[in-house]
């Protein structure tokens, strides 16, 4: 159990480091001084920075497959905005995780080619949400081929890159969940139908205001 304990530390500090500094500005050092261990009894558990990347990434795979599993639990447009709350939270528990992409893919190629699987199954899922309301008249027919997978791959940037622009933006922008949601709900709101603008404004709308 203790040894369970402190690599969880390590991770752990790991995390809030990355988070500080970015991922290629942290070194074992800071990651050891953090939890006051030697880089020696870091380096039992593990043994370089790589393994501790990886280690971070298969949670954070976890952690985002996890959310991704809580497609459709709900038969309306609440069920998106669930989603989107569970995806507002986990950017902000691990901004670097969004900053670093280039990072990530130059020194840690599994865990960009991993990443990219997830980023597929994110993608296709957010563009099945479209066939879906089209079946059930809230969202317009497509006018032309590939319009959804463009909208689709929209949203999916905007979910994605969020967390960093917003701190970029800081003393221009101020984040928030209600925020965020809104600006996904933004780029679904024009192909709406009558009926869609319907359930928006008695479902979602209502949850935005007490956000």
């Amino acid at each position: 159990m203790a040894d369970l304990s402190t690599k969880q530390k390590i991770l752990n500090a790991s995390i809030q480091l990355f988070n500080e500094n970015g991922m290629a500005n942290v070194r074992l050092q800071q990651i050891a001084n953090e939890i006051g261990i030697s880089v020696g009894n870091l380096a039992y558990h593990y043994r370089n920075k790589e393994a501790i990347v990886e280690a971070i990434n298969e949670d954070l795979y976890e952690e985002s497959t996890t959310i991704l599993s809580s497609y459709r639990i709900f038969p309306n447009l609440i069920d998106f905005d669930h989603q989107l709350g569970k995806y507002y939270d986990f950017i902000q528990r691990y901004p670097f995780y969004f900053f670093d992409l280039i990072e990530i893919k130059r020194h840690y190629p599994e865990v960009h080619a991993k990443k990219q699987v997830h980023v597929a199954k994110m993608i296709q899922q957010i563009r099945k949400r479209f066939d879906f309301n089209v079946k059930r008249g809230l969202i317009q027919a497509e006018v032309r081929p590939e319009v959804y997978d463009g909208v689709a791959h929209t949203i999916w940037v905007l979910i994605t890159f969020w967390g960093p622009q917003s701190l970029l933006r800081e003393n221009q922008l101020q984040a928030s969940n209600c925020r965020f949601r809104k600006m996904v709900w933004n780029q679904m709101h024009p192909y709406f139908t009558p009926q869609g603008i319907t359930e928006y404004e008695q479902l979602i709308l209502p949850l935005l205001k007490k956000s």
